[in-house]
């Protein structure tokens, strides 16, 4: 699809999708529930049904209706019904399913496509070599055999969370306890602990044993209950950046009292001069004075697409630090988002894990964009699009599919004008 987006200023509400973080986590865990379980609030992305589709070939029993999802979950691991599972882009299934699969103890495939099997796996490689099981990591392919057990694991915290959250899920079924040691710098801690929060709501119990070390303890069970997903605060971002940009925009949707770490981007645009105010379930967010800034994605690396935009049009100078992990992603975001950004003139550069911005007010746009197949770039590079002079073409722009299908549908209700080809 190919978007073209026109200048225009936004106005009125916008409700922000679920959380696709918390809705993995709550699929997977009701999934692994002996009952009947009732997820509320589901958004049917790419990347969810992904998961929905992977935990029916586990077994479990998934009925989808408009906005929720019945779940019978799984008595046992050996009603698994396929040996290959298909994890399209979804780089959060493929990681929550390996050590989950593992438990079938037989052979399993992943397939997936995009960039997915280029994305660093060796956590998992890694440990179950060491446990005396197969682990091949193809081009094309992730094969495993045989069953992940308990012990105690130590993982590097500058990796991804992913890998630690797929082992919270698997360990507490196994025989004995699990201890799992986190070295330092612990990021994406917040993930971390939505995982335990989501297993604690399922009957699962996990906890700290100190700062860096979790305790998991074994032949636990998982039991079926209900569960609301909140607001996702790394989709509210796109908008709560347009309105800081624009004009004055309502944002609801959201909990103010939620544990995702994409809640941060409220106190970065607060250090960006960005003035809101809380209303029920979501936030004001004002035309602001944006102000350049130091941001440090080491807790929130899917915000730094759109904190790009916002650097670009800010007043002065932004440096976004940690940014390491974003060169891992459905694409190399940093390099995607240098190379769409100096397309409409924004004086940015990058070294390593760290970006470099000096923004301006605006810029001519009247340019072609590439979306790099990554739905991030592409609502980062629309938002940016609105602020042009001329209205800007993006290529690639059914990305959003993996994680906001109606992310356009959305921008036209507050009034910005696009059009959509196929």
């Amino acid at each position: 699809m190919i978007a073209k987006i026109y200048p225009s200023s936004c106005h009125g509400n916008v409700l922000i999708p679920p959380s696709k973080s918390m809705a993995h986590r709550a699929i997977i865990c009701a999934s692994l529930a002996s009952g009947i379980s009732r997820i509320d609030n589901v958004a049917y992305s790419q990347d969810i049904l992904t998961t929905i589709e992977g935990m029916r070939a586990l077994g479990a029993e998934i009925t989808t209706h408009d906005d929720f999802v019945e779940i019978k979950g799984i008595n046992d691991f050996s009603r698994c019904q396929s040996q290959e599972i298909f994890c399209n882009e979804s780089g959060s299934t493929l990681r929550f399913f390996i050590p989950l699969f593992s438990l079938c103890d037989r052979s399993i495939t992943f397939t997936g496509r995009g960039r997915l099997m280029e994305r660093p796996q060796s956590v998992y490689e890694e440990l179950f070599h060491a446990q005396g099981l197969r682990f091949e990591h193809q081009d094309d392919r992730i094969t495993i055999e045989g069953a992940l057990h308990s012990g105690n694991i130590t993982l590097a915290g500058d990796v991804s969370s992913q890998f630690i959250s797929g082992l919270l899920f698997t360990l507490p079924l196994c025989e004995q306890d699990s201890y799992i040691t986190i070295q330092e710098p612990f990021e994406s801690r917040s993930y971390v602990i939505l995982t335990m929060q989501m297993l604690e709501h399922f009957g699962i119990t996990t906890e700290f044993a100190n700062a860096n070390i979790i305790k998991i303890k074994g032949r636990q069970k998982y039991h079926a209950g209900c569960y609301t997903i909140e607001g996702d605060y790394s989709q509210l971002a796109f908008f709560a950046c347009l309105g800081a940009l624009h004009h004055d925009l309502s944002i609801t949707g959201v909990s103010h009292t939620s544990k995702q770490g994409d809640k941060v981007i409220m106190k970065i645009l607060k250090q960006a001069n960005v003035n809101y105010r809380e209303i029920p379930n979501g936030y004001q967010i004002a035309k602001s004075e944006v102000k350049g800034c130091e941001i440090d994605l080491a807790d929130c690396p899917d915000l730094g697409p759109i904190l790009c935009v916002l650097a670009a049009f800010a007043q002065g100078k932004t440096h976004i630090k940690n940014a390491g992990r974003l060169r891992l992603k459905e694409s190399d975001r940093i390099a995607a988002m240098e190379t769409e950004l100096t397309k409409l003139g924004v004086n940015i550069h990058s070294k390593d894990g760290d970006i470099y911005i000096e923004g301006q007010s605006t810029y001519p746009g009247g340019v072609t964009l590439e979306g790099h197949g990554d739905h991030r770039i592409v609502m980062s590079m629309a938002v940016a699009a609105t602020l042009c002079q001329n209205p800007c073409t993006i290529i690639g722009a059914h990305a959003v599919a993996k994680s906001y299908p109606q992310f356009f549908d959305d921008l036209k209700s507050v009034g910005i004008e696009v059009a959509r080809y196929e």
